[in-house]
């Protein structure tokens, strides 16, 4: 063990075991999640090659076969659950994507949520016993989170009783879906559907496309790989075309919306059922923000605990990087981000299953502000991560620029959560559309609940001024819930304004579409807002879960260094708003140096509480043991360009070169 980082340990002031039960949800959930990784991590059968010294098609064979495996042993020790299911996959594949990711995360879950009783015998059981290997093809190669906008069209053939697919464009190719490339047989496969002459939107189809057996590609179907992408170098990210391919009539899901025999179409309850998968993969993505997040974090601050380097004072020993407070200003307030993620992560998950519940039972009145809280929680927590995982990079150094930091591939294989179920904008702008016509409610007198009930009272009489030109009222800067209340105003203000520019423009005679597009800088900046407070408010309130003194203490800190670093990179926003002074703004940058001296004291203690195995880090500058610079000449001494002395482009190249000079 590095003497640095022992000592680091040692001085930790909280029960480590204890902060790692309440980020995994229970003591048993925490014992549950490490004897899965055990199952893995010491199973031969999952051993692999660095695929940083791999090329792509290795790389994905490898892939492939791991997950082989991983289906095989599942099923011999009985793993069904869906949370287990994950945290398995995520030991066989460290975190990485792989090519059944989206046959697990959402050819399934659709089946789930979509398909009628009779529909699961056929589809659902030969789907989780893996002889029909599914994918999720909505995406175009002309449209991606514009889903209206997609050309894939079915069209229903009474006399036949089948539904004709066809790409009629090439814009309409389906392009991304992950799997589908070289190992899907099926893909669910959103296209427009036309029966009786109407067009009713969008839904459903369950579409083979390689033989069962062959898994030649079926007729009519025009399929393959995309190529190299930015990561994601495991998986077959994929294109269809569809040319005039014939499916069932049983073969639409058809759980909600329904076409008859004779064609006659029977729409949903909601119209919004139809998204359900992504909603539910929404979810999903804010926790892996946290995750993704927590790795990042726990590399840059274990390195920046071994990593010494210049002068504190001149002549004494060179200090650990994490010393400085200008690497501590950059690495705390993303650990503080990394527990406000997990937890948000949790309440995403448990909204969820609350809401999938009710619609189970026929209460859709939930669904609209889940498919607005879910999109824009979505953007807010990846455009934050996505940020923050460059930051721990840099400041690592000219190591971390090393694939052997794990910093590279981390990004690389988080960034397209930015743009992937949605793009970012779009996503911020659909939860503004809601928070919007929930503020028109509350204005015309209607009662609002559910996380959007502050659009009630917008004007908190407590914390605004008395008059104009009076001065802010204090905010006390150690005070969550007095926080907590200043973001909530924040976001109130921003969604009024954004409303109130709206109603401008058509005040100008701009049409409805010219008026949300002159305001759309607006109608982001509220959505951050919100989110930003929802996610401030999620963090405090389960500092009221907490029952042991030391863990309340340092979270209670994390949670304070959020919020207010959230004021100060925002503070336009709060001094435009009436709601802070200049002067109580420059009080809480004083107050975050005090912060973050309190935080070094227990800042790889907190990093540790993440329990990320070592195996599932894969970082020579993340080790637990923090024996960073022994590994990392070992792994570097493991390149394919050292497999020899002499390169052979020596000979070819360098050695004719010198005499022909």
């Amino acid at each position: 063990m590095n003497a640095d980082i022992k000592r680091e340990r040692e001085n930790a002031t909280f029960d480590i075991e204890k902060m790692t039960h309440i980020l995994d949800g229970s003591p048993e959930k925490t014992k549950r999640r490490r004897e899965i990784e055990s199952l893995v991590f010491n199973d031969p059968d999952f051993d692999e090659e660095d695929p940083n010294f791999l090329s792509r098609s290795e790389r994905y064979d490898q892939a492939v076969r791991k997950s082989a495996q991983m289906i095989l042993k599942m099923r011999e020790f009985g793993i069904a659950d869906p949370e287990e299911i994950y945290h398995y996959k995520s030991c066989v594949h460290p975190d990485r994507p792989s090519p059944l990711d989206l046959h697990l995360a959402m050819f399934l879950p659709t089946l789930l949520n979509q398909a009628a009783p009779e529909q699961m015998d056929q589809f659902f059981m030969p789907a989780w016993n893996l002889s029909i290997i599914g994918t999720y093809a909505q995406t175009e190669m002309g449209h991606g989170t514009h889903l209206r906008g997609l050309e894939t069209t079915s069209t229903y053939d009474p006399a036949t009783q089948e539904f004709v697919l066809n790409s009629p464009t090439v814009s309409s190719i389906k392009w991304w879906p992950g799997g589908l490339g070289k190992s899907s047989n099926h893909a669910i496969v959103l296209a427009q559907l036309h029966t009786l002459g109407r067009c009713h939107g969008l839904h459903a189809f369950i579409v083979p496309i390689r033989d069962m057996e062959t898994h030649q590609p079926l007729p009519g179907i025009v399929v393959g790989d995309i190529g190299p992408k930015f990561g994601f170098n495991e998986v077959d990210n994929g294109f269809l075309k569809l040319e005039n391919v014939r499916v069932p009539r049983e073969n639409m899901l058809m759980k909600y919306a329904k076409v008859e025999p004779d064609g006659v179409y029977v729409k949903p309850p909601s119209d919004k059922l139809t998204y359900g998968t992504m909603v539910f993969v929404r979810s999903m993505i804010v926790g892996e923000s946290y995750r993704a997040l927590a790795k990042a974090c726990t590399i840059a601050i274990r390195y920046s605990a071994v990593r010494h380097q210049s002068e504190l004072r001149p002549g004494e020993p060179e200090p650990q990087i994490m010393d400085y407070q200008t690497q501590q200003y950059k690495l705390f307030p993303l650990l503080a981000s990394a527990y406000a993620f997990a937890f948000v992560g949790q309440y995403m998950t448990q909204t969820y299953h609350r809401i999938s519940g009710d619609i189970s039972q026929g209460d859709f009145s939930q669904l609209p502000e889940l498919h607005a809280l879910s999109a824009g929680l979505k953007a807010f927590t990846t455009w934050e991560a996505n940020f923050g995982i460059e930051v721990c990079r840099m400041s690592c150094g000219g190591h971390g620029y090393s694939r052997s930091s794990a910093l590279p591939d981390i990004y690389v294989e988080f960034t397209p959560t930015c743009t992937y179920e949605g793009e970012n904008t779009v996503m911020m702008l659909q939860t503004a559309r809601y928070l919007v016509k929930s503020f028109r409610q509350a204005r015309a007198g209607q009662r609002l609940s559910g996380i959007v009930s502050y659009l009630n009272e917008p004007q908190d009489r407590r914390l605004q001024p008395q008059a104009a030109g009076a001065r802010p009222a204090l905010v006390d800067v150690n005070d969550l819930s007095s926080l907590v209340a200043v973001y909530r105003l924040r976001a109130a203000a921003l969604v009024e304004m954004a409303a109130k520019n709206i109603q401008q423009e058509l005040q100008r005679r701009a049409s409805q579409e010219e008026a949300w597009n002159n305001s759309a800088i607006d109608l982001v900046r509220a959505s951050d807002a919100h989110c930003h407070y929802v996610v401030v408010k999620i963090f405090t309130e389960k500092l009221a879960e907490v029952r042991d003194p030391a863990v309340h203490s340092v979270l209670s800190t994390l949670a304070l260094l959020y919020a207010l670093n959230g004021i100060t990179r925002n503070s336009g926003d709060f001094l435009l708003a009436g709601l802070l002074s200049v002067p109580q703004v420059l009080q809480i940058s004083v107050r975050i140096k005090e912060l973050l001296s309190q935080l070094r004291l227990n800042a790889v203690s907190l990093v540790d509480a993440f329990d990320i195995h070592d195996k599932k880090l894969n970082s020579v500058l993340g080790r637990y043991d923090g024996n960073v610079y022994e590994h990392m000449f070992q792994w570097a001494r493991r390149s394919p360009l050292n497999a020899t002395e002499v390169h052979d482009s020596f000979h070819k190249y360098l050695k004719p070169l010198r005499s022909k000079l």
